[in-house]
């Protein structure tokens, strides 16, 4: 890509840092005592190079610890790189970390100035633009408060406000909106289209990858400090929910093209991978594996030993788009003979509402006794219509002992459900209204 058409340029950027045992080592590391090395080198990021095109918007995803915000800390110069170097052309305004460049002592309007003097304007300029500040923050009074008497979200208005306001070639965004309510979202989100029509240039990391779907021209996949993968956002949105089911190139230190390939077919196989302890793309999850505080509990004449939870595609993830057909999967290995079983799931928001679920009774699925040592395979197929966001998922066998309810095994919040979704209404679920508008004459 030309020089002059890049708004930025990230060139074989690496970011180490030294990880010290004890203080000391650390000292003498610091006054050259030793020749010996006495850290471990960690690196947050590993020889990543990207172009972003002026007037791309850009998403940058991938799992906890991957680097995504060491990367935009290097590009706004919050931190220097350990090699490589980073090319900007424009005018930058950056919201990375809630309080980054404000003072708690100071007010809401004091800040402002601060802000706006640290970009480089004059306070003229920024007299120019306090009013569009205001209007955007929307906190009355509290803007002649200290900011350390604000709420999270108050906070977040103010910073977003001036961020978006001193009219900036290019924005950076890390997360912060995910701390406003929902209609300062969609007002954050009306300025981004406004951006784009405009043609700045968007740099965007988030966990919200409805969000990363709508908004973004090119995604950048991140793993472990590494450039795993770019392209477009749908792509690199199905190769993250492979990747955070270990199922990514980075598991089996494959191409993108690799996994895509293994991906397919293993989609495409018998199924017969359920019965031979989970070998094979669909590898069973354990009980515990993906949440280790899961709680357990029943006397176990019937265990849970596995699940899993395919996508449209048939492939094993956490992360469903809404408005298409996915299945959960439960493997019960039988202790005991069991006359009346029942297989039951749950969702939950992340605040333990119980949101949706049901059962063998209630689906009134014919369920046969079943005998000691034998294994089954329990799917639940469904349209996913709940709305975009993070839900908890529990398993349960349950049934009748002798007349008396029973619970044999059961699992809350065995896992994390993802909604990907780029149309939300109101509520924990979808209608899927057809509206239609016609003149009466």
């Amino acid at each position: 890509m030309s020089e002059t058409n890049a708004a930025i340029t990230i060139d074989h950027v690496s970011k180490m840092y030294k990880l010290y045992r004890k203080p000391s080592d650390r000292l003498k590391d610091s006054l050259g005592l030793t020749r010996k090395k006495c850290y471990q080198e960690h690196y947050a990021l590993s020889d990543v190079s990207f172009d972003i095109k002026k007037g791309e918007t850009i998403g940058i995803i991938g799992t906890n610890g991957a680097g995504k915000s060491t990367l935009l800390k290097i590009i706004t110069g919050v931190l220097s790189p350990t090699s490589g170097e980073v090319r900007t052309q424009g005018r930058i305004s950056a919201l990375l970390e809630l309080g980054a460049g404000f003072n708690g002592e100071y007010t809401g309007m004091e800040n402002i100035y601060l802000n706006g003097t640290m970009m480089g304007f004059t306070d003229q300029e920024i007299d120019a633009r306090v009013e569009d500040i205001l209007a955007f923050a929307d906190i009355g009074d509290f803007i002649h408060q200290p900011v350390k008497t604000y709420s999270s979200g108050m906070f977040v208005r103010l910073a977003f406000a001036v961020a978006i306001n001193i009219d900036p070639e290019i924005l950076i965004v890390d997360e912060a909106l995910s701390v406003g309510d929902v209609f300062f979202q969609a007002k954050c989100y009306r300025k981004f289209e406004d951006f784009k029509k405009a043609g700045k240039t968007i740099l965007f990391v988030s966990h919200d990858l409805g969000s990363i779907s709508r908004y973004c021209d090119r995604v950048v996949l991140l793993d472990h400090g590494r450039m795993l993968a770019e392209g477009g956002p749908k792509e690199m949105v199905n190769l993250y929910k492979r990747l955070i089911v270990h199922q990514g190139p980075a598991a089996a230190g494959q191409t993108a093209e690799d996994a895509d390939r293994a991906a397919a077919g293993g989609a495409q196989g018998d199924g017969t991978d359920a019965h031979n302890g989970g070998k094979g793309n669909h590898e069973w999850i354990l009980p515990h594996e993906m949440n280790t505080n899961t709680l357990e509990y029943g006397e176990k004449e019937g265990e849970i030993i596995g699940f899993r939870i395919l996508d449209e595609n048939g492939l094993r993830t956490n992360a469903i788009e809404k408005g298409t057909r996915f299945s959960m999967q439960v493997r019960v290995l039988f202790h005991q003979d069991i006359d009346d079983p029942i297989f039951t799931y749950t969702i939950k928001d992340i605040r333990g509402t119980e949101i949706t679920g049901t059962n063998t009774m209630y689906e009134k699925v014919p369920v046969t006794p079943k005998k000691a040592g034998e294994i089954f395979i329990v799917t639940y197929e469904q349209q996913m219509d709940l709305q975009g966001g993070d839900y908890l998922l529990s398993f349960s066998l349950t049934g009748y002992r002798h007349g008396e309810f029973t619970v044999f095994h059961r699992l809350y919040d065995v896992c994390s459900l993802t909604v990907i979704s780029d149309k939300n209404t109101v509520g924990f679920y979808d209608m899927n209204s057809v509206i239609t508008l016609e003149r009466e004459n």
